[in-house]
C-alpha cells in the first residue's frame, strides 16, 4: 500500500512566507548541490552535514560543528528526500506558521532542528556518518499540527495495486501512522531518531510558541474517510496538468463506486 498526503482542510489567515522561503532555498541548495562534481558534493555533504562524532567529540570538521547543524537543515540527499520534505513543509507548514507569526515560526523550525540533530548524535555519537535534510525540523511541524489540529482532514492519495483514489483523513491517524513508521523503518541511512526528536519537540514547544487565542487540539472538519472531491488548482498551475490530475482523480473514484 502506498499513500501520500496531498493537501489539508485548514485555511490559513496569513500568506506563509516563511514556508515559501524555506522551500525556495531547500530547492536552490538542492540544484546546487547536484551541479558540483562528484568529488565535490561529497566533499559538501561532508563539509555541511551533522557529524556526530564532530558535534560531540573531539573529531574535528572543516567547519565549526555547530554551524553545521543549520547547513545541514537545508540540504538533501536525492530528489525523492527533497520533494517528501517539501510537500509536508507545503501541507503543514502554514497553519503552524499562522498560529506564531513568522519571525516566531522560523526560530520555532530550526529549534526543532537543532533538538532533532542533537538526538541523533546522542543516540550514536561515534557515527563519522554525515546526517543532512530539513525532515527534523519538519517533523516539528507535524508534530506541533498534531497538538494543534489532531481532526482537521488531510487529503490523501492511497495506491493498492490497481486501486487508487483520495480520501480524507483525520490528520492524528495520517501522523500516527508517520510516527510507527519511524519506529519500525528499516531503510537505511535514515535518521529516524532526529525525526523522533524533532516531532517531540514540536509537539511540546508549540504551546510556548503559539499565539495565545490559538487553542490546542482544535476540532475538525466532518466528512473523513470520504472520497475527496479535490480542487487542483492551488497544486497545478498549468490546465493541462490540473485537468490530467483531476481526471485521473475522478477516474479512480468512479472505479472504486463500480
Amino acid at each position: 500500500m502506498f499513500f501520500f498526503p496531498l493537501s489539508d482542510d485548514n485555511t490559513s489567515r496569513t500568506k506563509p512566507y516563511v514556508c515559501y522561503a524555506l522551500i525556495v532555498i531547500c530547492c536552490f541548495i538542492f540544484l546546487w548541490q547536484n551541479a558540483l562534481p562528484s568529488n565535490l558534493y561529497q566533499d559538501a555533504i561532508y563539509n555541511f552535514g551533522v557529524v556526530p562524532a564532530a558535534l560531540l567529540g573531539d573529531q574535528q570538521g572543516p567547519i565549526n560543528p555547530y554551524l553545521t547543524i543549520f547547513s545541514s537543515m537545508f540540504m538533501h540527499g536525492g530528489w525523492m528526500h527533497l520533494i517528501g520534505n517539501m510537500v509536508f513543509l507545503w501541507i503543514f507548514g502554514d497553519n503552524i506558521e499562522d498560529s506564531m507569526g513568522h519571525k516566531k515560526f522560523l526560530f520555532f523550525y530550526l529549534i526543532c532542528g537543532i533538538f532533532a540533530a542533537y538526538l541523533q548524535a546522542l543516540i550514536n555519537p561515534e557515527s563519522t556518518i554525515p546526517m543532512i535534510g530539513a525532515s527534523g525540523a519538519i517533523a516539528g511541524i507535524l508534530g506541533a499540527y498534531l497538538i494543534l489540529h489532531p481532526k482537521a482532514n488531510i487529503n490523501v492519495l492511497f495506491w493498492i495495486i490497481i486501486f487508487i483514489t483520495v480520501v480524507k483523513v483525520p490528520a492524528f491517524i495520517v501522523l500516527s501512522v508517520w510516527i510507527i513508521s519511524q519506529f519500525f523503518g528499516s531503510t537505511g541511512g535514515v535518521a529516524y531518531f532526529a525525526h523522533i526528536g524533532g516531532f517531540i519537540a514540536g509537539a511540546l514547544l508549540i504551546y510556548f510558541f503559539k499565539y495565545p487565542h490559538i487553542e490546542l487540539f482544535q476540532k475538525g472538519n466532518t466528512n473523513s474517510f470520504e472520497s475527496s472531491n479535490l480542487n487542483l488548482d492551488g497544486f497545478f498551475k498549468k490546465r493541462k496538468q490540473r485537468d490530467f490530475m483531476q481526471e485521473f482523480i475522478d477516474t479512480a473514484n468512479k472505479k472504486d463506486k463500480n
